[in-house]
This record gives C-alpha cells, structure tokens and sequence, in this order.
C-alpha cells in the first residue's frame, strides 16, 4: 500500500473511531495493521486494492467466522467494525499472546521458561482443535457454507502442482493417484481452519488465547485441519534443525487431548499424508514466485529439496 493509500486508510478508519494507524507485520493475503479504538489496541485486516475480494481475499467472510465464534469457547479475537467499502476491512481486537511454530521458526526469541510451556502448548492446542470441531455449522449460522470434501482437497492442490517447476515436485501424480484410491469415508461437517497450527494461535505460555488467520476457513471434514496440525507437529515432516524436537508431544499424546476420551480418529495417517501433499502444493508454488523476484529469499530457496521428501512421506503414511 503506497502512503497515499495509508493516509487515505487512516481517515477512512477515523470515521470508526480508530486512530494511531500504522502497518503490522503479516497479512500475507490481506493488509494488516494496527491501530486504537475507544483506547484499545486493534487490529485492522484490509482486502488487497486492485484484486476480487473473494477467497482468501475476502476479509467480510474472515469476521463472518469470527463473529460466529465469538459467543463459544473457541477464543478468537473480537469484531468490533466492520467496513464494506472499497477496498473491504475489518477492525478486531488485538489479544494477548505470542505466535511461534517451534519446529519452524527455530530457536528465535524463546528462553527456558518458554520451552518449558511448548509440550502444553500444542496440548491446548490441540482441545482447541477439539472444541472448534465440536460445534454445529448449523448452529453458528455457518450452514449455508458449501462442504469441502476430502476429494476436493486432493483436486484443490493438484491443479495448483500442475502450475509449479515439475523439476520441484518429482512423482506427485502417482502421490495424487494413491491418495485419491484411498479417500476415506466423511466425517462431519465441521468449521475447518483450514491452517491450524501454533503458528497460527496466539498464546501465554501454554494457553491458546486466541486462533487466528481465517482467511480460507471452510466447512468440511474435520480431520482436514488435523491432519495439519499434526503434520506441523512432527518433527519428521520438514526436519528442521531445532530445539524443540524432542519438547513436542507424541502424535497419540495430541490424539488423546484431541479426542478428550481417547477414542480412535479413523484414517488420521491418510490425512497427514493429504497434509504432506499439501504442504508440497503451498511451497512449491512459494517458490515458484520467489525465483521470480529480483532478490529471491533464501529460506524459501532452501525448502526446495524438502519438497520429494515430503512426496516420499505422504507415500510411507499411505501405506
């Protein structure tokens, strides 16, 4: 956003009541900021001018689910305005707490006392995941949401591998093929993240205080977004270097505080290896778009000879 744009943002949100306007870092599809309300800290999502607010874009349907949410017990931030005009925006509270993916972001920022509260991080987390699947669409008036099945996930990610480096994404047919063999039966519908991880919460410590990130929520098959999140929390997945490998719970440690009763989830491997599959379709296409740049970055350069790995895992969870 040019700082034309900033200041014209900056009266729009003015007539809101929001001042101190200023950017927040992250918002990777929509712009992001900071800002006061009635003394409070906010949080201001704007969809990207010069592009359809649809999809991930669409930040009205970001606080639609937010709103939901706001009255149960999955914490999420809270919708104080919304703005139709152009581009869309939104205002929300800004909570408490930190964001940190342990087996990706490295050993960044955290000292003992921290690494002490991964292990129950990703435990919360994980009832979290419980609570959220949990609740009726129906019920939170998220009904008329289309349901994303499982087939559609696999088709979703395969037309975005069919636009990558073929070179980057050796055998992923044959992976597609297996996994399309294989679908499970439905379970649900639920409200699905659609990106559930810690990096994509908030916490004190060990408490989530709020999920956030809900640009491509659906609804569909609950072990969509479990199968995520328990790719995210295996080590073996990227195999990073890290401090926390050995702090991150077993995957029948978090299926325990998943399922509260410790009732089976049927077919969890097959959607870990969907999980596998997509991750390969996301940073295939990151890296994609950063050999395009005049400057290419790095640490996305480096997950390329991650990628037939992946390929090879989401294989072995297959069988």
């Amino acid at each position: 956003m040019t700082e034309f744009d900033l200041d014209r943002l900056r009266v729009r949100l003015a007539r809101s009541g929001v001042r101190e306007v200023g950017v927040l870092a992250g918002g990777a599809s929509s712009l992001t900021f900071r800002g006061v309300l009635d003394e409070r800290p906010v949080v201001v999502k704007v969809a990207p001018p010069g592009h359809e607010p649809v999809g991930h874009r669409d930040v009205l349907r970001q606080a639609r689910i937010l709103r939901a949410l706001g009255s149960t017990d999955v914490p999420v931030p809270e919708v104080l305005v919304e703005d139709a005009g152009s581009p869309p925006l939104f205002v929300m509270s800004l909570v408490a707490g930190e964001s940190f993916e342990p087996l990706f972001d490295g050993d960044t920022g955290l000292g003992g006392t921290e690494f002490d509260a991964v292990p129950n991080r990703y435990r919360s987390a994980a009832r979290c995941l419980a609570t959220l699947h949990g609740l009726s669409p129906v019920e939170l008036g998220v009904g008329d949401e289309p349901v994303v099945d499982a087939t559609a996930e696999v088709d979703r990610w395969c037309a975005t591998l069919r636009t990558v480096d073929q070179d980057l994404v050796p055998g992923w047919e044959a992976v597609s093929g297996e996994l399309s063999a294989g679908v499970p039966a439905p379970l649900g519908p639920a409200v699905v993240h659609g990106d559930f991880r810690l990096g994509n919460l908030l916490a004190v410590r060990s408490e989530v205080t709020a999920v956030i990130d809900w640009e491509i929520w659906s609804v569909g098959d609950p072990r969509i977004d479990l199968g995520w999140f328990l790719a995210n929390a295996d080590p073996a997945t990227y195999s990073r270097p890290s401090s926390f490998v050995d702090a991150v719970p077993s995957r029948g440690d978090l299926l325990e505080h998943y399922t509260l009763d410790g009732a089976d989830v049927p077919d969890v491997a097959w959607f870990i290896a969907l999980a596998c599959f997509k991750s390969v379709a996301t940073w295939s296409l990151i890296v994609k778009h950063n050999r395009r740049r005049p400057t290419p970055r790095a640490e996305f350069e480096e997950m390329a000879p991650v990628l037939p790995r992946l390929l090879q895992r989401a294989r072995t969870l297959l069988a």
